[in-house]
């Protein structure tokens, strides 16, 4: 068995569908009575509350291509009922890939594998939740469980001063999301209230949230004077903060519903005018604006490209202007202001190009990677670097800042069949991780001159031509090692398709409890995390770990939402798992308790 390690990228989006291996072993009469008349394969079983466990009736289970489908009945009981596969070997090698149903797969060994989803209003639907649910499937014969996680919401009220009860004004909700083990927030939704003021948040997933309203001009008919000073309402965080950073974070449980009400405070607004120089004709910018240069939503700025002005109005406040024209050559500016009590015509921003990063890797492995004959016209060196950079060698930067995720620079993308460097173009300023992917070997070291990127994120500025020396090697560490108390564990078996680099296989079957081991550095190493797949039999091994000292964890359910990089988050940690310090070609055995996590 060949098991592989896989970093926590591109999780699988699981919700309540529940995958379904049913493995039929004819006996030898029933194989006779087959030739007589066709057998009929019947699954049943009942969709339940994740939270409360109780029966949710009337809730719809259906089949991802809709060819299957059952309203299950008051006490959430469904049953579906389908013709057996051929027994003969040479039918079902012709019908491998579906039934005439198109609902069941039918593989060698009689296993039939279904995908099953549950619905209904009030809990959380497939296509809705961004968050991954493993769990063993309890089977009784042909009896199976769905649990339905039902919904969180944010209700609430925004109270506004004014005489108008008419006035509406728009509510941002943001959650707060991990990827790779560091936590960014995403944008999650808006409403507008009713007359009223009120306002609901349905369909929440678990998870963090912050809360806000949008900035809103005040027209109230009975005080607003177009010819007088503007007033309107700056951004209002729940529950009374300046600031998305200093804002009070929402934390949401599975069907909780969490009461909360804003009020925006009346202001004096005035014009703001910010000159733009170098500005593409005709491009198009976007304005950020953030208070003292704390990032996040809030206030806004548009952008006038007849005068090339950034314009708008703002209350009295210092702020950081930024502006990115949008384009193949994409450039960026900043400026600073300060609004006190009058109109303002803040100094000019200028429009510099974004930055370039090439990636010099270098292979000190201790066998060659590709020995497949080299052309004549290239060095052995040569070529087995530039073929397995090529071929083998994924480079990321990743953004250090939290509001940065829709900006993930790309690599450029390669001019020939020989062309192996690695840039990335048109950079962002910002802080970036450089993360390597790659099937063989690890990073052994990361630099950008004395700058260690192992450990410090790079700092990328405007126009400017930045390198990174990679090197890779071969002879890193090795951990196996055992779960205790479990005989059946989650699929990483032989019949698995060997895991391209960022990518993640992992699942259960019926009767099997599963599990997921996190390989993860110390907040004083260079290590790099990892994770691996655990067998049928309840073991693991993980190859090319890099030297550095590791916490090594054991779950029962996938982790979508552990911060692995926050070192403040992982002390509730501390206590569990296994702490290893590996050095080079070092071989460490292992058994570990599992962690039991609640639904």
């Amino acid at each position: 068995m060949n098991l592989h390690p896989l970093p926590i990228r591109g999780l699988a989006l699981l919700t309540s569908a529940l995958f379904l291996a049913i493995f039929l072993c004819e006996p030898a009469h029933a194989q006779e009575a087959s030739a007589a008349s066709p057998q009929r394969i019947t699954i049943r079983g009942v969709v339940i509350n994740s939270v409360t466990r109780e029966p949710v009736g009337r809730a719809l289970v259906l089949s991802p291509d809709n060819r299957l489908a059952a309203l299950a009945d008051d006490q959430g009981r469904f049953e579906f009922r389908f013709p057996q596969p051929a027994t003969d070997p040479a039918a079902r090698s012709t019908e491998e890939l579906t039934t005439a149903s198109g609902i069941a797969q039918i593989s060698t060994g009689f296993s039939l594998n279904y995908v099953l989803t549950a619905r209904k209003p009030g809990f959380l639907s497939s296509e809705s939740r961004s968050w991954t649910t493993y769990q063993s499937l309890a089977l009784t014969g042909n009896d199976l469980t769905i649990p339905l996680v039902p919904e969180a919401l944010i209700v609430g009220r925004v109270v506004l001063p004014s005489s108008n009860v008419a006035d509406r004004i728009q509510v941002e909700l943001y959650r707060r999301q991990v990827q790779e083990g560091r936590a960014y927030w995403i944008h999650s939704g808006s409403v507008i209230t009713r007359s009223s003021g009120e306002f609901r948040f349905a369909e929440l997933e678990p998870g963090t949230y912050k809360l806000l309203t949008r900035e809103q001009m005040d027209r109230d008919p009975l005080i607003f004077d177009p010819r007088g000073p503007m007033y309107g309402y700056p951004p209002a965080y729940f529950p009374n903060a300046t600031d998305f950073v200093t804002a009070g974070a929402i934390q949401l449980t599975p069907g909780v519903t969490f009461q909360a009400e804003l009020s925006p405070q009346r202001q004096p607004y005035y014009a703001v005018k910010v000159p733009v120089t170098k500005a593409p004709p005709d491009a198009q910018i976007t304005v950020n604006v953030s208070v003292q240069g704390r990032k996040g939503p809030g206030f806004a700025l548009g952008y006038n490209d007849r005068e090339q002005k950034i314009e708008g109005s703002l209350p009295n406040g210092t702020y950081v202007i930024e502006a990115t024209s949008v384009g193949p050559n994409p450039a960026t500016g900043s400026a600073s202001l300060t609004v006190k009590g009058a109109a303002l015509e803040g100094p000019a921003l200028t429009l510099a190009p974004h930055s370039s990063v090439r990636i010099n890797a270098r292979l000190d492995f201790k066998t060659d990677p590709d020995p497949s004959p080299k052309p004549e016209t290239m060095s052995q060196g040569d070529f087995r670097q530039a073929q397995w950079r090529r071929q083998n060698l994924s480079v990321r930067l990743e953004p250090a800042d939290e509001f940065s995720q829709a900006n993930v620079p790309q690599l450029r993308p390669p001019t020939g069949p020989h062309d192996d460097s690695l840039v990335f173009d048109g950079v962002a300023p910002g802080r970036y991780w450089v993360r390597i992917d790659s099937s063989r070997g690890f990073a052994a070291s990361i630099t950008s001159g004395d700058l260690d990127l192992l450990r410090r994120p790079l700092s990328v500025g405007l126009g400017s031509t930045l390198t990174i020396d990679l090197t890779m090697r071969d002879d890193g560490a090795q951990i196996d090692g055992s779960i205790e108390g479990v005989g059946s564990a989650s699929a990483g078996t032989d019949d698995f398709p060997t895991p391209r680099p960022g990518s993640f296989i992992g699942g259960s079957s019926l009767g099997q409890t599963p599990v997921f081991v996190y390989c993860i550095p110390l907040a004083d190493s260079t290590g790099q995390f990892r994770q691996a797949l655990v067998s049928s039999d309840g073991k693991f091994g993980l190859q090319q770990v890099p030297p550095g000292g590791y916490r090594v964890l054991a779950f029962d359910r996938l982790q979508p939402e552990l911060e692995y990089r926050n070192s403040e988050a992982m002390r509730a940690y501390d206590t569990k798992g296994q702490v290893v310090r590996l050095v080079t070609g070092q071989k460490e055995n292992l058994r570990l308790q599992l962690i039991s996590t609640s639904d």
